[in-house]
C-alpha cells in the first residue's frame, strides 16, 4: 500500500485528485494539506511514502517544503504535479529533492503511474525537460573559486535555517531578536552569494549545498 499526501492551496483540484486516488487500490490517501508549512507538519505526523506536492501556494510555497521534508523525512518522496516548463522552478524543485516533475500536459493515467514509480524509488522527469535539467546541474557542479560556504554568514546561515522551516520574515525576526528590515538585508545578501532569484531558490540551492542542517 502507497500511502500518499496531497499538498494544493486549491481544494477542488485537491479533492479531485484524492477522490480519483481513491479509487486506486494500491494507493492510501493518509491526508492533505493547503501550503507548504501545513504539508511538512502532516508528513512528520503521518509518514507518508509520497507527497503529491504543488509548487506554488501561499503560506509555504512546495520548494522550501520539499527541502525542510528532504532533511526530516529523507525516505518521502516528493512529487510535483502538472506545472510549468518554467527553467527556475524546474532547477528549483530538483535541487530542493523533487523525486518527479510533470508537465501540465499529463494525463490522470500518467500521474498515477508516476506516483508509483516514485514510491519505488525512480526519478520522473518528463523526457522534455530532461536535458534542461542534466545541462544546469553539470554547470552548478562547476567549482566556483573561492569558498565552499558560499560565503555565507553564521547570522545568515541561522536566517535561511528558519526560511527552510517556512518561518515568515517576521517569524524569523521575532526568533533572532533581530528587526524584519535586518532580516530582509540578510536575504538580500543570500541570494546574490547563492546566485538566485528567491527565497525559495536560495532554500534548495542552500539545502544542495548541504548549508543547512
Amino acid at each position: 500500500m502507497i500511502k500518499v499526501l496531497v499538498v494544493d492551496d486549491h481544494p477542488v483540484f485537491r479533492r479531485g485528485l484524492i477522490s480519483m486516488m481513491q479509487n486506486q487500490p494500491e494507493f492510501q490517501v493518509v491526508g492533505e494539506a493547503a501550503n507548504g508549512v501545513e504539508a511538512v507538519a502532516k508528513a512528520l505526523e503521518l509518514q507518508p511514502h509520497v507527497i503529491v506536492m504543488d509548487l506554488r501556494m501561499p503560506g509555504g510555497d512546495g520548494v522550501a517544503a520539499t527541502a525542510a521534508l528532504q532533511q526530516k523525512l529523507p525516505r518521502t518522496k516528493v512529487l510535483i504535479p502538472p506545472v510549468s516548463e518554467k527553467d527556475d522552478d524546474l532547477f528549483a524543485a530538483v535541487e530542493a529533492g523533487a523525486k518527479g516533475y510533470l508537465l501540465k500536459s499529463v494525463d490522470f493515467d500518467e500521474l498515477i503511474s508516476s506516483i508509483r514509480s516514485v514510491a519505488a524509488g525512480d526519478v520522473i522527469i518528463s523526457p522534455a525537460l530532461a536535458t534542461r535539467v542534466i545541462v544546469q546541474l553539470k554547470q552548478k557542479k562547476q567549482p566556483r573559486t573561492g569558498e565552499d560556504s558560499a560565503g555565507l554568514t553564521p547570522r545568515e546561515t541561522e536566517v535561511m535555517q528558519l526560511v527552510a522551516q517556512g518561518a515568515s520574515n517576521k517569524e524569523v525576526a521575532t526568533e533572532l531578536f533581530i528587526s524584519e528590515t535586518t532580516v530582509k538585508a540578510h536575504l538580500r545578501s543570500v541570494l546574490e552569494k547563492l546566485q538566485v532569484k528567491n527565497r525559495a531558490q536560495a532554500v534548495a540551492r542552500a539545502t544542495a549545498m548541504g548549508l543547512l542542517k
